[in-house]
């Protein structure tokens, strides 16, 4: 049975992995404008929230594949905020006992998921050929994959299968117990440490290339008072023009003034 605090962790973990898809729409949108001073902030930000939600992810795979180590015939474990999260997620059917699991996981991959997207985000406006931009693009293919599975996972369970039907399943062919668990447990373990490790190259790189990443996000304000400091760019040339203007001396044909004539003078007391 579920209590507040597992409903209440249930929705605010949906709504972080919602959060983050929504955030990456709006900067995929936005970086395909003009630089904004906000990009580059938002994108680090959901990169960090993606590395914390994967750290949490993966930490769970590496406890249920120890607990395998020290108990190979017993079922799948799953660590007590995971059963929370678990049982809150469940009462969208609670006819499926299974089914809460498959959306906790399935919500952990997607924002993992996001994660590797902003990568990619943050790396579009730089020149040349980043090696961070190489690898969050494997993580997304890898990732984006993975996830295909668990949505797979998920709609199988949801739909009223005996089983959950996947490549962590053999398609559903694998019975329930000790093989079932097995290799089910080992199969995510091994492709959340591939993940793992790709997102932490990719982070390496990243660190690395910050300041060609970074100079791709510079606003237009900064680049005009750098012109104007420098005497190059736009701006420059054409106060340079308009000085040059101003320095032109007139022509004096244009601007000479007529002459006027002037009658000899009347003498006085000559007669005409």
């Amino acid at each position: 049975m579920a209590s507040s605090v597992d409903t209440v962790g249930a929705v605010l973990f949906i709504l972080w992995a919602v959060a983050m898809w929504a955030a990456v729409a709006v900067l995929a949108y936005a970086n395909r404008g003009v630089v904004r001073p906000w990009l580059y902030k938002s994108s680090v930000g959901l990169i960090g929230l993606g590395v914390v939600g994967q750290l949490g992810h993966f930490q769970e795979h590496v406890s249920q594949a120890g607990y395998w180590v020290t108990h190979p015939l017993s079922p799948a474990w799953m660590t007590p905020w995971a059963n929370s999260l678990s049982r809150g997620m469940g009462q969208i059917d609670t006819t499926k006992p299974s089914l809460g699991m498959e959306i906790l996981h399935l919500t952990g991959n997607f924002i993992f998921l996001a994660g590797f997207v902003g990568i990619v985000l943050i790396t579009k406006r730089a020149t040349g050929q980043l090696q961070s931009r190489k690898w969050a693009k494997m993580g997304v293919w890898m990732q984006g994959i993975h996830g295909i599975e668990h949505i797979v996972l998920t709609l199988s369970v949801a739909l009223g299968a005996s089983r959950a039907i996947g490549l962590s399943t053999w398609f559903g062919t694998i019975p329930p117990g000790p093989a079932l668990t097995t290799y089910r447990v080992w199969w995510h373990f091994v492709a959340n440490l591939v993940g793992t490790g790709i997102l932490a190259m990719s982070l390496y790189h990243l660190w690395r290339e910050k300041r060609a990443v970074k100079a791709g996000y510079q606003t237009d304000s900064a680049e005009l008072g750098q012109d104007a400091a420098t005497g190059t760019g736009p701006t420059a040339n054409a106060a340079a023009a308009n000085a040059a203007a101003g320095s032109v001396e007139p022509c004096p044909e244009c601007h000479q003034v007529p002459a006027v004539e002037v009658g000899e003078p009347v003498l006085a007391g000559r007669a005409g």
